[in-house]
């Protein structure tokens, strides 16, 4: 019998999240260096602000650029794309909403191997109908058709959003106090991160007709659906529940759960000197995530640092305001508290 193999992890499946951190760290002072009065807060937030009006007060831009990742690889072995535009949208909507901030309008950019007019018309025509429902103009963006950067069949997808917001309502989690309450709006699904792991751990990544059969299939974890449908469900947006909650004025700060998960994300607005205690059992992740993390061997600290397990956007709170908040979002979910700091930790997940 072979040997049970052994736990997965990101870097073994290509992606290394301490080599981003360390780009990141390398160029902060290359681009702080092209910085003017008028641009507000450095890297690290989930968006840029650029102040346009009065100072204090004033109407402040505030943009985003991202983009899909390798969930495009799922979508191209199972031949399903519509969603994916949904996916860059939303992703790009929900960085910025972390700010405070409401879209304005959103660009694109699809690049690929070999033009595929179909693809990329249901890619881009999802793109528009997403903006259109959100309330947001898509307008323009750029198509380039590149032969020996990308493989046969294969494209690449990103965004570009800006929004506004006015300067003394910019949330970057300055205000949060010890005490405070952290909640947690669930995900639908993986999102737009980690799917390189993912990839790994259910073995899509040989074989193609082997990796499509395995797509089609239907299995415990997903109730009901495929495994490409359990997959490729779009980004949630959370523009609506959100942007409730901050016409309330309840909300300290924020954080949309992308790459890096809970931690990597909850960290970059947790101020100095607290600690975002997460309890990871105030949850329950959905099955899909579970199969994943059972396939491919996966440790708990390592699923915790790469997919967002269950939570795609956490906001924190006074708890003076609960009571509010959960009539106002009713499937946000505490999921823990800010305590005084611990060891230099911005976040600490409870119950792994």
């Amino acid at each position: 019998m072979p040997p049970e193999p052994g736990p997965l992890d990101y870097r073994q499946a290509g992606v290394d999240i301490d080599a981003g951190d360390a780009l990141v760290a390398a160029i902060g002072k290359s681009v702080a260096a092209t910085h003017g009065p008028e641009v507000l807060r450095g890297l690290g937030h989930f968006g840029g602000f650029f102040r346009i009006g009065p100072v204090g007060s004033g109407a402040t831009l505030v943009a985003s650029a991202d983009g899909v990742g390798t969930k495009l690889k799922v979508a191209v072995l199972a031949g399903r794309h519509h969603g994916i535009g949904a996916d860059i949208v939303n992703h790009c909507v929900n960085d910025i909403l972390a700010c405070g901030a409401s879209p304005l309008f959103f660009l694109d950019y699809f690049a690929t191997g070999s033009l595929d007019p179909e693809i990329g018309a249901t890619v881009i025509n999802s793109i528009a109908e997403t903006c259109k429902e959100l309330g947001v103009a898509l307008l323009g963006g750029e198509t380039a058709e590149m032969p020996g950067i990308y493989q046969t069949g294969d494209y690449d997808l990103a965004g570009f959003i800006v929004g506004m917001v006015a300067e003394d309502e910019i949330v970057d989690g300055s205000a949060i106090q010890q005490d405070d309450l952290i909640f947690g709006l669930p995900s639908d699904g993986f999102h737009t991160n980690g799917y390189s792991l993912v990839r790994a751990a259910l073995g899509l990544n040989g074989d193609v007709e082997t990796a499509r059969e395995r797509l089609g299939s239907d299995v415990a974890y997903t109730a009901g659906l495929t495994l490409a449908e359990a997959l490729l469900q779009p980004h949630r947006c959370y523009l609506q529940d959100v942007r409730t909650l901050l016409q309330l004025g309840v909300i300290r700060g924020m954080a949309h759960v992308t790459g890096g998960g809970i931690p990597g994300n909850v960290s970059r607005v947790v101020p100095e000197g607290l600690t975002a205690a997460i309890d990871a059992g105030s949850w329950s992740p959905p099955p899909i995530f579970e199969y994943v993390t059972e396939r491919g061997h996966i440790n708990p600290e390592e699923a915790f640092r790469v997919f967002n397990m269950g939570i795609g956007f956490v906001f924190v709170c006074d708890p003076a305001h609960a009571r509010v908040v959960r009539n106002a979002a009713p499937d946000a979910v505490k999921i823990g508290s800010v305590q005084a700091g611990s060891n230099g930790k911005r976040v600490q997940l409870l119950g792994l």
